[in-house]
């Protein structure tokens, strides 16, 4: 197939499916996306896709459709006399010291560290709690551009060895580079192709990963990704002499981990088929000709190792408990059936971690932290007294360690570390980052509110004291809604842009997520994903009629599978929002499972191949099926990156030809393609500038409002 509208395209000359957009100041022409006539057959049902060639993202054709959009999309931002002075406002706000909470490993205590601009966090290191500061690994120097990301570090547990991953432009793949600490010199050659993966040492003569085949054939990628195998990597050899320890086309699993114990006593293996749900398997690594047994057979629930003391294991699991709970069972006989409670479920969904001979259990009481801390034998020792109501992470070390540290956050309050001291129990400050916001001059509320169905749903709502609830405050409402992911409330640094203009924030806990648990995640999946987007038009529907803002003042974003999110909701009420920012989206629900890893996806969304009322279902609210000709959408400015191999962009791509095609009204739809950059970790400092300021200036445009700057 040849087309051959591109170059045309770069004159900015023709219009789209003939529909002339216009927006308050500013005319747009897109550029004309071909229209094949290809048909997919589901149970008897065809349905046209006539941009599936955009899922080719190595044809010139694509390329230069890319092109086309990306130079349209900027020439109408480029217009918006404000949005200079909105980026150089966010840059002074991201030009402040953010350091992380340390981690000891041998006689170094390592965290990272951001002088303000940097676009990419940097690894330090102390000997000791107060030694000499030094650079320990600078991912800056990786690349000019900041496009290559130090994904995560892993250290031998005598800390004399590390091992670190990198993403470049973004990508899911990865490569691991091994170092020795003392010298920093590297002393392995460059693992590639890991994929999904950490990395677990056993002792200092090797480590376990996991990883894929790369696609063959085709697009590394938008290749779909199948069988994940773990690995086991001897120092000193190479990378294909590595061994197949689990996984592979013998025991076919979609996703692959592994770690050792700290006491290094077992291996743990978990195997998936999906998101959700996961065998348990457990090696004695006194042997290397000691098997693998079997812990949990099946995929229906979700379980981990997360501690051992001598034989004894302590399970992390959400069998029987779908608000999870601790189970112990001897290693001698580890099969589920001879497992017993040790610390039993509540009404509050558990999260747990180790450090200092304690278990700390973090629960989330209404989306918000609570942490007690009990011994190995059950027993509990305190409720951890926090510096207020957020979210704290971190809360974990060895199992000498005499302190940990951990993070405290709220939606106004900056990421602040804490040094915990394990014997009495008390908190001392750390850091607190110094950055030009007043918490106290804003308001955070939780209010709650029933969706269509009467379900009651959580609600954060944030803004600057004084405002009037008139329903004239521009409100920006963001929400995810799948895999069992909480939205819990963190700072954001972009973020004080829209608050310090009289903006209003809102961030639904809508169903789909795990914010109350195994079951509230499960009624956002499936046959009942319309739950999810119910939820966020409720959220809508409260925040228009309690007078925080109206349609006119709205926007609303969502990113991965709150992109899908976001497009859903678009297509079923286009009348909800003025403004649409559906970011990295999974768009097109019938084939999403046929790209790299999005087969993993079934247990939220299932699949078009698995029933005709599945297929009926999704095709329903795919968003790039769902949007209909002729219908005034949303101001619309879709996001993805050329190196997204997790949702890849053609998504992004086809529902915003399908947008552009369809939109009746005067309002813009634009699609901004981030280049050298992925699904979102690892993004450099420069680019979350960039885009957040074209965000904001889109938005505040589309709503006809001057933002102070």
């Amino acid at each position: 197939m040849k087309i051959y509208f591109f170059y045309l395209a770069v004159f900015i000359s023709i219009i789209g499916c003939n529909n002339q957009q216009k927006q308050i100041q500013m005319k747009i022409e897109y550029p004309e996306t071909f229209k094949s006539d290809h048909v997919d057959t589901y149970f008897n049902v065809d349905v046209t896709d006539p941009y599936n060639w955009l899922e080719d993202d190595r044809s010139e054709e694509t390329e230069g459709w890319v092109k086309a959009q990306n130079k349209v999309t900027h020439a109408y931002l480029d217009k918006i006399a404000y949005r200079p002075a909105l980026k150089d406002r966010l840059e002074k706000l991201f030009d402040y010291e953010r350091i992380y909470a340390p981690t000891k490993h041998g006689d170094f205590y390592y965290y990272y560290k951001n002088d303000g601009l940097q676009n990419q966090n940097v690894l330090y290191r102390t000997f000791g709690e107060d030694g000499e500061e030094t650079v320990f690994i600078d991912p800056d120097s990786f690349s000019d551009d900041g496009t290559i990301s130090l994904s995560s570090t892993s250290f031998t547990k005598n800390g004399s060895i590390c091992s670190y991953l990198i993403s470049e432009g973004g990508s899911d793949w990865r490569k691991c580079i091994v170092i020795a600490t003392d010298s920093m010199a590297i002393i392995e050659d460059t693992l590639v192709d890991i994929k999904f993966s950490g990395i677990s040492w056993k002792g200092n003569e090797g480590f376990y990963y996991s990883s894929y085949d790369k696609p063959k054939g085709g697009s590394e990628l938008s290749g779909k990704t199948q069988f994940h195998k773990l690995f086991y990597h001897q120092l000193g050899t190479p990378q294909t002499k590595d061994q197949l320890v689990f996984g592979g086309e013998s025991t076919p699993r979609r996703y692959v981990g592994a770690y050792v114990t700290e006491s290094e006593d077992y291996l743990v293996i978990t195997a998936a088929t999906s998101t959700s749900g996961n065998e348990l398997y457990i090696k004695d690594l006194s042997d290397d000709e000691n098997p693998i047994i079997r812990m949990v057979e099946g995929f229906e629930k979700d379980h981990y190792v997360l501690e051992n003391i001598g034989t004894r294991l302590i399970i992390f699991t959400n069998y029987d408990a779908p608000n999870n709970r601790l189970m112990e069972v001897d290693f001698s006989s580890p099969t589920i059936d001879n497992w017993k409670e040790f610390l039993p479920e509540t009404e509050n969904v558990l999260s747990a971690n180790t450090g200092g001979g304690h278990i700390f259990a973090s629960y989330m009481v209404d989306v918000k932290s609570e942490i007690l801390e009990y011994d190995y034998d059950g027993n509990l020792v305190r409720q951890v007294e926090l510096p207020g109501i957020g979210t704290v992470g971190g809360m974990g070390g060895y199992r000498d360690d005499n302190h940990l540290y951990f993070s405290y956050t709220s939606l106004i309050d900056p990421a602040t570390i804490y040094k915990y001291d394990i014997a009495n129990g008390t908190s001392e400050l750390f850091r607190r980052p110094e950055i030009d916001f007043v918490s106290d001059d804003y308001v955070t509320e939780q209010v709650f509110f029933k969706s269509k169905d009467g379900t009651s749903i959580p609600m954060f709502i944030v803004y600057k004291k004084g405002i009037e609830l008139n329903g004239e405050n521009p409100t920006w409402m963001y929400s995810y809604g799948g895999f069992n992911v909480s939205l819990t409330p963190r700072f954001s640094t972009a973020r004080i842009v829209w608050l310090e203009n009289g903006g209003v924030y809102a961030q639904p806990n809508i169903r789909g997520g795990g914010e109350y648990g195994e079951k509230w995640h499960v009624a956002g999946t499936k046959l009942q994903k319309q739950n999810v987007f119910d939820d966020f038009i409720a959220a809508g529907e409260y925040l228009i009629e309690n007078g925080y803002t109206n349609s006119s003042l709205l926007a609303m974003e969502g990113g991965s599978n709150g992109g899908l999110l976001v497009g859903a909701v678009m297509a079923q009420r286009p009348d909800l929002a003025r403004v649409a920012f559906p970011a990295v989206g999974v768009m097109d629900m019938l084939k999403y499972h046929t790209f790299t890893s999005g087969a993993g996806w079934a247990f939220d969304y299932g699949t078009s191949e698995d029933s005709k009322e599945m297929f009926e279902y999704l095709l329903a609210y795919s968003p790039v099926h769902a949007i209909r000709q002729e219908r005034d959408y949303p101001a619309t400015m879709v996001t993805t990156a050329d190196h997204d191999d997790r949702v890849v962009p053609a998504h992004s791509f086809k529902f915003a030809a399908q947008l552009q095609c369809s939109q009746k009204g005067d309002a813009p739809v634009l699609i901004r393609i981030e280049t050298d950059a992925g699904h979102g970790a690892g993004t450099s400092i420069t680019k979350i500038i960039d885009q957040q300021a074209d965000k904001y200036a889109f938005a505040w445009y589309n709503m006809g409002i001057q933002p102070k700057y």
